[in-house]
């Protein structure tokens, strides 16, 4: 097993006023060697978007995009022709760039701010056709077992979005002093954890709240949340 650990105090960090950035890997303005990506999975960025604020139109192309809103709502527009649809906490957001779109995002609340995860993850084909989607989650799916968000557009699983990389997102919420063990498709995969709140011991390792760790060579990992926990798992090939 290989391990690499995340604390939340070295992400990179950028302040824009309007944006306030958390950056797991390289991004922006932010560069460390250490830290460019985790096999396919490109970008982890935990933002807070303050009111009316967003990002302008700009474009993309070869990269699987999703975007996991934690507080408020967003709201979504690009160049395949979606005009400003909501995306709300509980929903979740993928876009395939493919051979290339334009798009924007925005917080689609005047006041209230929100807090977000964006994700990139690097495609296993290049230059498909540009696809949008999202879907709303039961939090009540979580409970103490795994709900998986986003899966591979090639596998037959239910009741998720989908992309072009054998990736698997997912999150659960543990009660405190529970346990849960998550296995891998295969040991050529590895598996991104984030917290996004609480405290766990994975594999002897203590993490805290937006704390993360990357694990490869593994069949499996086993968690117990010390504290009432929410965790993301980003499985991606290595």
């Amino acid at each position: 097993m290989k391990k690499i650990i995340h604390k939340a105090s070295n992400r990179g960090k950028a302040n824009y006023g309007w944006l306030d950035a958390n950056y797991s890997f390289s991004f922006s303005n932010y560069y460390d060697p250490e830290k460019v990506n985790f096999g396919a999975l490109r970008v982890l960025n935990d933002d807070t978007v303050q009111g009316a604020m967003g990002f302008a139109t700009h474009p993309h192309d070869n990269m699987e995009i999703i975007t996991i809103p934690l507080k408020g709502t967003m709201k979504h527009r690009d160049s395949t022709g979606n005009k400003f649809i909501e995306l709300h906490t509980g929903e979740v957001q993928v876009m395939s760039a493919g051979t290339g779109l334009m798009h924007s995002e925005m917080n689609n609340s005047p006041s209230e701010e929100v807090n977000l995860f964006q994700i990139w993850i690097f495609p296993d084909k290049n230059d498909v056709e540009p696809r949008y989607d999202q879907r709303e989650f039961d939090l009540s799916e979580r409970k103490n077992k795994l709900q998986v968000l986003v899966s591979s557009i090639d596998d037959d699983v239910k009741n998720t979005l989908k992309i072009h990389q054998d990736a698997l997102i997912s999150r659960i919420d543990l009660d405190e002093n529970t346990s849960f063990s998550y296995t891998l498709k295969s040991e050529n995969h590895g598996l991104y954890v984030m917290v996004a709140e609480g405290e766990i011991n994975i594999d002897n390792e203590i993490l805290g709240k937006r704390d993360a760790i990357g694990i490869s060579e593994a069949k499996s990992i086993n968690i117990k949340a010390k504290t009432a926990s929410e965790l993301l798992f980003i499985e991606v090939p290595m």
